[in-house]
């Protein structure tokens, strides 16, 4: 599913029209893009959790050519999610 039709069937689901319904999606998704700036966890109540974790640095070696290499600490975004969500995809 792409934008253009997650925006189409949500629009469906709710009423709304597609322009509205695209405006609200931008305004979530700059509002959790902001909060994951900031270093703040989501939690999605029946879904799971977001969390900005800070991946340590580490060395890693090039397999060509055995040349180690440093590879500087970074931020990433994990996501954990609920255990009925688990469950559903385990079980289908």
């Amino acid at each position: 599913m792409n934008n253009k039709e997650f925006i189409a069937a949500l629009a469906q689901q709710s009423g709304h029209t597609q322009a509205d319904t695209q405006k609200m999606v931008n305004s979530l998704l700059e509002e959790i893009g902001s909060r994951f700036e900031a270093g703040d966890s989501l939690q999605v109540t029946g879904f799971g959790t977001f969390e900005v974790k800070k991946r340590l640095e580490r060395i890693i070696v090039n397999p060509g050519t055995q040349q180690r290499m440093l590879v500087p600490p970074k931020l990433v975004l994990g996501f954990k999610p609920v255990a009925s969500v688990k469950d559903e995809l385990r079980n289908s």
